[in-house]
């Protein structure tokens, strides 16, 4: 029962939302029908909760020949526990095309959840029967809906070829006599009555003579019935391209190549073509097309240009702003110029403005702000000028004059700004002194003085003729390094060679090692380490006279000790010395008595006879 109680309760709150959501009520048809042409009406609304429909008040032009029929549609998701729900009721009518002519169909009226709503009213273009067809030919292939691409269009060619008739493309001109700079607009359409299915490849003209600008569209093309020339086609617009003439005289537009990929029906196919053409009755055609020759007569602007004229052809208006008429020396103003309207606006070139000689003036900033049309460029071109002022005073500036082409007029037009007049106080620091950091300056004019100062501290001054290049400093830039790399080139190979020498480099460093093991030796004596010490010591020994000798450990006995050391000059008593301090240290780490005097003993001796080998060994 509780589960039951909840159920309910959520059933009604979802319903009271859905109630409370606005419905909407809209009808649709198609734009373009055929006389003879059956076709549906719509009127959706989007509640289930109505009353009271009302068709519109007449079909003129059109007769009613089933309706109104009714459909309902709903929908309810759950989706992490929110529910969501959508219901539809149609109503819909078969109407038939009885004339040709431009026909608006009234809205209709419904009463839905509690509210009158209105229907848009619908406008359908009605076009004549195609003169190629029989009677009953196009309402044929339109019975369903009439907006299929290739709905009311029938075809008159036959077998596997198609006419020029079933298939072309227009190149039309919004113009054929024009100025120069003038913009007109090129348009590329297609007409076909077949099942035209794509262009394998597309080949437009260079537009010699002409500076062309793309209109930005869909690349779907959107075909609508349109009649033409006696008959009903499918046609949309390939591409439109926005074209200014450069140069005066008659200027061509070439021929532009499509070719075109076809799905022919064919109405009695032989079975073995059927089956290696997937079993379908319609084959793939081929067909290239050119569109025709345009020829523009291109007239020269007149003669009488005024001075300072920008170039501009159209229909254009100029503003201009200042943002400051009072600044202190060093600041800097911007005078803005806005020329407004269409035609060649991004070809305009920019107005000049008359500085007084005491300002610094930088390059104009430019921005065009403008979208293409099928008249041309239409928007605003935005000019800023940037100039600083070097000297208190009172200036001014004079308006810019703008002159242009007016088309409509076919005359000049000179426009002209506000003058300004400019208040300069004295700012900070010494103008002769002031250099700028824009990096886009025009020129740096001298202002005040002949010279401008540049630096004020300590010149120091040479004689004509004396230059850096061949002076001693010079010499010695180049002479000094190379020395340091002679130098450096032959320690280091020296070194090189020494270190190459194994047994040399061994022999010359055993004193070295030999001192640095008995410095842990007496660390070990302080530490009163014997074992250690002991061993360390006689460490020390043999190692070093392996050293020297350039022999392994290993093969070092007391005898071949004597044996080597006498060839290598060293006297016997000093061999004896060694030989009795190795025998001393063995001895000692086993006898029994003062161990440190011991220790002591051996240490000195150790360190004694290795400096005297040392000095008398021969290397």
């Amino acid at each position: 029962m509780r589960k039951l109680f909840f159920l309910l309760t959520a059933l009604l709150i979802t319903n009271s939302i859905f109630a409370d959501e606005k419905a909407t009520f809209t009808a649709s048809a198609p734009n373009t029908v055929v006389v003879g042409d059956q076709f549906r009406i719509s009127y959706v609304v989007t509640t289930d909760k109505i009353k009271d429909f009302r068709a519109p008040a007449s079909f003129t032009g059109f007769d009613v020949l089933m309706g109104p029929t009714r459909s309902q549609q709903s929908s309810t998701q759950i989706i992490n526990g929110k529910y969501s729900s959508s219901a539809s009721i149609t109503f819909t009518y078969i109407l038939m095309a009885n004339k040709e002519g431009n026909f608006s169909i009234p809205a209709a009226t419904i009463v839905a959840n509690g509210n009158q709503l209105i229907s848009n009213a619908v406008d359908i273009k009605v076009l004549p029967k195609d003169k190629t067809s029989n009677s009953g030919a196009s309402s044929n292939n339109n019975s369903s809906s009439g907006q299929q691409r290739q709905g009311g269009v029938s075809s008159s060619s036959s077998g596997s070829t198609i006419s020029s008739q079933d298939l072309f493309i227009t190149s039309n001109v919004t113009k054929t006599t024009v100025y120069e700079q003038e913009a007109f607009l090129l348009t590329y359409k297609i007409y076909t009555a077949v099942d035209l299915r794509n262009f394998d490849s597309v080949k437009l003209p260079d537009f010699k003579g002409f500076l062309s600008q793309e209109i930005e569209s869909n690349r779907n093309i959107t075909f609508e019935l349109e009649h033409y020339n006696g008959r009903n086609y499918n046609a949309g617009i390939y591409r439109q391209f926005v074209l200014f003439p450069q140069q005066a005289g008659e200027l061509t537009i070439e021929p532009a190549r499509f070719d075109a990929s076809i799905a022919k029906a064919v109405r009695s196919v032989d079975p073995f073509d059927a089956f290696f053409n997937g079993g379908s009755n319609y084959v793939e055609v081929k067909k290239t097309l050119y569109t025709p020759k345009v020829k523009i007569n291109t007239n020269a602007l007149p003669a009488g240009k005024p001075a300072g004229f920008s170039g501009g052809v159209g229909n254009f208006s100029i503003t201009s702003s200042i943002n400051s008429n009072e600044i202190k020396t060093n600041d800097a103003i911007t005078i803005k110029l806005v020329i407004s309207g269409t035609g060649n606006l991004k070809l305009i070139s920019n107005p000049k403005v008359e500085f007084p000689n005491d300002f610094e003036v930088y390059d104009p900033k430019v921005d065009n702000k403008v979208r293409l049309t099928r008249d041309g460029n239409t928007g605003n071109k935005v000019i800023e000028y940037l100039a600083i002022a070097r000297h208190p005073g009172t200036y001014k500036i004079p308006g810019a004059t703008f002159s242009y082409f007016d088309i409509k007029s076919k005359a000049y037009k000179t426009l002209k700004t506000e003058d300004y007049e400019i208040k300069v106080e004295k700012g900070e620091g010494n103008a002769d002194q002031i250099v700028s950091n824009f990096t886009n300056k025009e020129e740096i004019k001298v202002l005040g003085e002949d010279i401008r100062f540049i630096k004020r501290n300590d010149v120091n001054l040479h004689s004509v003729g004396d230059f850096f290049y061949g002076s001693l400093t010079y010499w010695l830039f180049y002479i000094i390094p190379l020395a340091v790399f002679i130098i450096f080139f032959i320690v280091h190979r020296k070194q090189a060679i020494e270190n190459a020498n194994v047994a040399k480099v061994r022999t010359k460093k055993a004193n070295k090692i030999a001192v640095k093991r008995l410095k842990v030796a007496g660390k070990l004596l302080a530490e009163n380490q014997k074992e250690a010490f002991y061993d360390e010591v006689l460490k020390a020994l043999w190692g070093y006279i392996g050293d020297k000798l350039n022999m392994p450990v290993s093969k070092l006995s007391k005898d071949n000790i004597e044996e080597k050391l006498i060839k290598r000059g060293v006297s016997e008593e000093l061999i004896k010395e060694f030989l009795n301090a190795l025998n001393e240290c063995e001895f000692a780490r086993f006898a029994p008595g003062d161990e440190n005097q011991a220790m002591d003993n051996v240490y000195s001796v150790a360190l004694n006879v290795i400096s005297k080998i040392e000095n008398s060994i021969k290397h």
